[in-house]
């Protein structure tokens, strides 16, 4: 397959890339079992940009510039990365934002916290909104925004579509440069997905860039089938909106099993992990994506369940520190256990 950088469509620069890939001696030495956990630190993409989210938003702002957008509007729970990363980017670039936030009242703090603090206009629905719910409410407040006279790019959940597919697309490009420079022959990639744009992104960037990876997505919401359904539904509609993609099919492999309580909950082995992993490497975790899927992959290698041979495992950090916060207390359970 050509070299496809003429593929891409506009982006906005808006991350700091590219991000390191960083062996973790200490946390290979405790839970590799033979095998390399590498870091590949997309949680150096920024600041308040920071982790996967700004990948995809750096092409979802440059098509909202080219449909002469006045604004951003998008939706997630009240502790939403993409949320934070959209309401960042709306301020960075000198655009409006509107979020729709999944709260019945919560503390002002973490992610929620900064996206007021980023002047994001922020409107609440319930807990409980499903996700047809949400799309009508978006909907709504698209009609809001141009009875007032301004247009808005509405982007779904995680930035997770046909355009946001295009920011891991882009990312296995550089991870692949990264693995011929740090004398990788072959790797396992490993994320977590929630939205299921990154694992998308993960699985399209191997086929296309032909990177010798295999990618091993851990779930923190949902089952196995609904990712492997969303995972083929975006490279669908990216094959649809873009002709220039070639005609290729992708496979999603999930692993559903550490899901624990359910979304934007943990159980204590989570936060442990956490624990030990930012004492022996520096690496701070969150308990609601980063952190399930490295207790998820560890626990796998520990048991023996891994389902793959490959020796040089790529963890992903996606970010999420800043979810951190609203879990004080879980936390510090976890680092006093350590003490």
């Amino acid at each position: 397959m050509p070299d496809i950088d003429w593929y891409y469509p506009a982006r906005e620069r808006l991350a700091q890339l590219p991000t390191p890939l960083d062996l973790l001696p200490r946390a290979t030495e405790r839970w590799g079992s033979g095998r390399k956990i590498w870091c590949k630190r997309d949680d150096f993409t920024g600041a308040l940009l920071t982790g996967n989210k700004v990948r995809k938003l750096e092409f979802i702002a440059a098509e909202a510039r080219a449909r002469g957008c006045h604004g951003l509007i998008t939706a997630g729970a009240l502790q939403s990365n993409h949320c934070r990363a959209t309401a960042a980017v709306a301020a960075q670039l000198g655009m409006k934002c509107e979020l729709l936030l999944r709260s019945d009242g919560d503390e002002l703090s973490g992610n929620y916290l900064l996206s007021e603090l980023l002047n994001a206009e922020i409107t609440f629905v319930s807990k409980r909104t499903t996700g047809d719910e949400m799309s009508e409410h978006l909907a709504e407040v698209e009609s809001r925004w141009a009875v007032r006279g301004d247009k808005a790019m509405v982007i779904p959940i995680g930035g997770s579509d046909e355009v946001g597919i295009w920011g891991y697309i882009a990312a296995v490009e550089e991870l692949k440069n990264d693995m011929r420079v740090r004398g990788i022959d072959r790797a396992l990639i490993v994320h977590a997905t929630g939205s299921g744009g990154t694992q998308a992104g993960l699985n399209a960037g191997v086929a296309l860039h032909q990177c010798p990876a295999q990618v091993l997505s851990y779930a923190v919401c949902d089952d196995e089938a609904y990712f492997v359904d969303k995972a083929k539904a975006d490279w669908v509609n990216a094959q649809r909106a873009y002709p220039q993609l070639p005609s290729l099919e992708i496979a999603a492999e999930t692993n559903d099993a550490y899901i624990g309580p359910g979304y934007g909950r943990a159980d204590t082995e989570v936060f442990d992990t956490i624990a030990e992993l930012a004492a022996l490497e520096g690496v701070v975790l969150d308990p609601v994506y980063t952190g399930k899927a490295f207790h998820g992959l560890i626990s796998d290698i520990a048991s023996d369940a891994l389902v793959s041979d490959i020796d040089d495992i790529i963890f992903v950090h996606t970010g999420g520190v800043f979810g951190i916060f609203p879990h004080v207390d879980s936390i510090s359970r976890s680092v006093e256990k350590r003490r």
